[in-house]
């Protein structure tokens, strides 16, 4: 038996299957995954996350304590409910944690990872004794994302009109209180959405509100592929301490200018060294699925695995995201044919820009 969201009954009641996820007792899928895929994707679903983490930091240390923890820099954000995307990296420049933050006027809100909790928490408090500020977990909250083409107009029609203007109001990747609800235009699935952090006390009436106005449940299966098309990393298996962001496709999310940072050091020396392994799209329109630790070869040699990977029901066919050597990416040999082992079979892949996906249609480039 495993750790319980407050909407764990309601999971129960809808026929969900229930899995370990990081120790809680989570829904996988509620009959069908890729029924569950389409839905977001066509219309609106709405998933129960209130295993993440949600963290406060408050005082006037704050910020100073955030510029030596992130790899991003807080201090571009102005504190009016702005979330940015950062790495927590270790001394090495592995990556402790993937996470979002919230600059609010008041406090910087935090969500991490529920399997990284333990030592999320411990990284953090570590630190915080050096600055003025107080770190606070906050258990007693839930967490539930709308995403959908139509999730915004289904969240507007359950909520007060106080709370509708907030959601009207915020541009994407931004959010704002409505009393004690913390309404964000963030998600994990490259769709239009919102999640709302409220108290754990409130989410089942929400839970109830939004099945009436049509929005089905979502499990965690969908959820992951549908952040897979959307070309976003999952922690543990598209990065984790052993590797950096620059071989995690997650350089756009490092500033080094004027910037102090843990981890900051060993960037700089892979830089100049060279960054050894990236990580790319590849589709195989052959039959098959692709997965996660699948070998990758370029003309016979082995030069990778695969992170993730799934039959894309959006597309078809099967995605995924590899971390191979860069010398099979350089000018002179990007044509280079990459093919990946699936049981005792080579099989041609395409490398691709990712995302693959994006509100509903084919994104992907060929590189």
């Amino acid at each position: 038996m495993g750790l319980k969201t407050p909407l764990h009954q309601q999971h129960v009641q809808c026929g969900a299957k229930i899995v370990d996820f990081g120790g809680w007792d989570m829904p996988v899928h509620y009959g069908s995954q890729i029924e569950e895929h389409h839905k977001v994707r066509r219309d609106a679903g709405m998933f129960d996350v209130s295993h993440m983490t949600v963290l406060t930091i408050t005082g006037p240390g704050s910020e100073s304590l955030l510029v030596e923890l992130l790899a991003n820099d807080i201090r571009k954000l102005p504190r009016s409910g702005k979330a940015l995307y950062s790495a927590m990296l270790n001394e090495h420049g592995g990556v402790v944690d993937d996470l979002i933050v919230y600059a609010n006027p008041d406090e910087y809100l935090m969500v991490v990872n529920c399997a990284t909790r333990d030592k999320d928490l411990a990284w953090i408090n570590t630190r915080a004794k050096d600055f003025d500020c107080v770190v606070e977990e906050h258990p007693d909250r839930a967490i539930v994302a709308v995403q959908g083409p139509n999730a915004i107009s289904a969240v507007k029609a359950v909520v007060g009109d106080e709370t509708g203007k907030l959601i009207a109001s915020l541009k994407v990747f931004q959010g704002g209180y409505s009393g004690a609800w913390f309404i964000a235009r963030t998600g994990y699935t490259g769709e239009r959405g919102v999640e709302i952090i409220l108290p754990g006390d409130e989410v089942p009436g929400l839970w109830e509100a939004l099945s009436l106005q049509g929005v089905a449940p979502i499990g965690l299966g969908a959820r992951d592929t549908l952040r897979l098309e959307a070309g976003m990393n999952l922690y543990g298996s598209d990065m984790d301490e052993g590797t950096s962001p620059f071989e995690s496709n997650m350089g756009g999310t490092v500033v080094m200018d004027n910037h102090e940072f843990i981890g900051k050091a060993a960037l700089q020396r892979q830089i100049s060294e060279g960054i050894p392994r990236q990580l790319v799209g590849v589709i195989m329109k052959e039959r098959g699925v692709l997965r996660a630790h699948y070998p990758v070869f370029c003309e016979g040699l082995l030069v990778g695995e695969l992170t993730s990977g799934a039959f894309s029901p959006t597309l078809g066919y099967s995605i995924a995201l590899a971390r191979v050597s860069s010398d099979v990416l350089t000018p002179s040999s990007e044509k280079a044919a990459l093919t990946v082992q699936i049981r005792d079979k080579q099989v041609a892949v395409t490398q691709v820009k990712h995302p693959f996906v994006r509100n509903g249609k084919q994104s992907y480039k060929t590189q």
